[in-house]
């Protein structure tokens, strides 16, 4: 699948050679705040962990990754949009409802270039057929992400626990229909 330009950012799937740049995003405790309580990774937990972990879920066929988004004018890298099958650590993994997720350096915020990317990268997946449902989910209290999830049209369905291998929270669950 792949992922057109928008107004102001670029994407591409980022692979194990970016680890430097997932280690960046991870160093300000205010953009781990609603992941881990603002625990910063090491690179060890990048390398070991997470590079592993993305290396299972991307299928750049089926639009599935960490799209990384750069600027346009400079190439900067100020985050990514996750694309997954929901659940995908478990064995309730449904490749019919992709989860949809976002993490941006600090210094982008309040600009609408999380907004902007969400809106184009589940766009693609709309066009492509990539699936019946796109969710997200985030702590209840993460206004900034839920507000995201509103303005890419996801509608509030429920408030549950979820459990993934690294860990469970009590989460609010999003989603809407991709099936037109």
């Amino acid at each position: 699948m792949k992922v057109n330009q928008s107004n102001r950012l670029k994407y591409r799937l980022l692979t194990p050679a970016d680890s430097h740049l997932l280690f960046k995003l991870d160093q300000d405790p205010k953009v781990m705040q609603f992941i881990n309580g603002g625990k910063v990774t090491s690179q060890e937990d990048i390398d070991t962990i997470f590079i592993p972990r993305l290396n299972q879920f991307t299928n750049a066929e089926k639009g599935w990754g960490l799209w990384g988004c750069f600027l346009t004018d400079n190439n900067e890298f100020i985050g990514w949009i996750l694309v997954r099958p929901m659940d995908f650590f478990t064995e309730q993994r449904d490749d019919s409802n992709l989860e949809i997720g976002w993490r941006f350096m600090q210094s982008s915020w309040g600009r609408g270039y999380a907004t902007e990317a969400a809106m184009q990268i589940a766009g693609a997946l709309t066009e492509h057929h990539c699936a019946n449902k796109l969710t997200a989910i985030a702590l209840e209290d993460n206004s900034g992400s839920i507000n995201i999830m509103k303005k890419i049209g996801l509608e509030y369905v429920t408030t549950t626990v979820h459990s993934d291998p690294l860990g469970s929270a009590e989460v609010v669950v999003y989603e809407k229909s991709l099936i037109t």
